[in-house]
């Protein structure tokens, strides 16, 4: 069996002169966890309309085990809106059974597949309440649970923790983490928190409909962002004035200075090059952040 659970080729949409999707190609790997990045606009729910066919696309294929057929995808394929899309005056219950019959045909088995989810996602103690009365976190684990009834190879994930108090959002990837590990589910995953996608084996960046970086989240810090000298100087002229003759490259946040470095041996030759006029300091690691707004910004210049 290949290693590649889904192929995105050549995959264009345009909406009249916009480019929304512009000629885009990349693999998913199985059992993976894949970030797929981009501003507001970029095209990213574009992609997964196509990808999970509720949008028809104007060029190129998506093949999902080798195959590029509409049914198929859409029968092993599993989506977690960004938005709630179950109903807010049924139960949990209701809904999830109503749902479960879009995928199963026979009642047992919609009750079987109903009570494995509510055991695994720990549903019990709010079946029978409605979802309009659940918290956050308890919605996107109805919704979780919804998106897992025809039993998917590939659940995509759109924006699964906007929204959601930091503390649910570590409820809710303990349970994303659990499915790979325990189910051997491949996530696709949009996500506004870089220190979410930091834990991707691969990510995609997209902007205006291309793709402008991809690879591991550490080849991406490596190519993209920079570790840095984060100080406090005792005389910021002094300071100032020794980054100017030796040619450090540097930023200013508030009282705080940015100074490019190299490597740890770097870090401490330049402690010692200004270790008389250092107030505070620490070694800040370049981030998934710092690949995104260097990528994207490069984009627009």
């Amino acid at each position: 069996m290949s290693t590649v659970i889904l192929e995105v080729k050549n995959l264009k949409k345009y909406f009249k002169d916009i480019k929304a999707v512009d000629n885009i190609s990349f693999n998913v790997h199985r059992g993976s966890l894949f970030a797929f990045l981009g501003q507001n606009g970029a095209g990213k729910s574009t992609t997964i309309k196509m990808i999970t066919t509720l949008l028809q696309k104007d060029m190129g294929n998506v093949y999902l085990n080798g195959l590029d057929d509409e049914g198929y995808i859409r029968e092993k394929i599993g989506v977690v809106f960004q938005e709630n899309v179950l109903d807010d005056l049924l139960t949990v219950k209701e809904n999830l059974l109503l749902r479960g019959t879009f995928y199963l045909k026979e009642k047992e088995l919609v009750h079987k597949r109903y009570n494995e989810l509510v055991e695994f996602l720990d549903l019990k103690d709010i079946e029978n309440q409605r979802f309009k009365t659940l918290s956050g976190g308890q919605k996107r684990r109805v919704e979780i649970a919804r998106a897992l009834f025809s039993n998917p190879e590939l659940l995509i994930l759109d924006e699964p923790t906007t929204g959601l108090d930091p503390e649910t959002r570590v409820v809710v990837w303990k349970v994303i983490e659990q499915l790979r590990k325990e189910h051997g589910i491949t996530v696709f995953l949009t996500t506004h928190y870089m220190e979410e996608a930091a834990n991707a084996d691969y990510v995609v960046i997209i902007h205006k409909g291309k793709i402008v970086a991809e690879g591991t989240p550490s080849i991406l810090k490596n190519e993209y962002s920079k570790d840095y000298f984060k100080l406090i100087p005792i005389d910021k002229d002094v300071l100032i004035k020794y980054l100017e003759k030796s040619g450090r490259a540097y930023k200013k946040v508030a009282d705080q200075y940015f100074i490019e470095i190299k490597n740890t041996k770097d870090a401490i030759n330049l402690i010692m090059e200004i270790k008389d006029n250092i107030k505070t300091f620490e070694v800040a690691k370049g981030t998934l952040d710092d690949v995104f707004v260097n990528v994207v910004g490069e984009q627009h210049v």
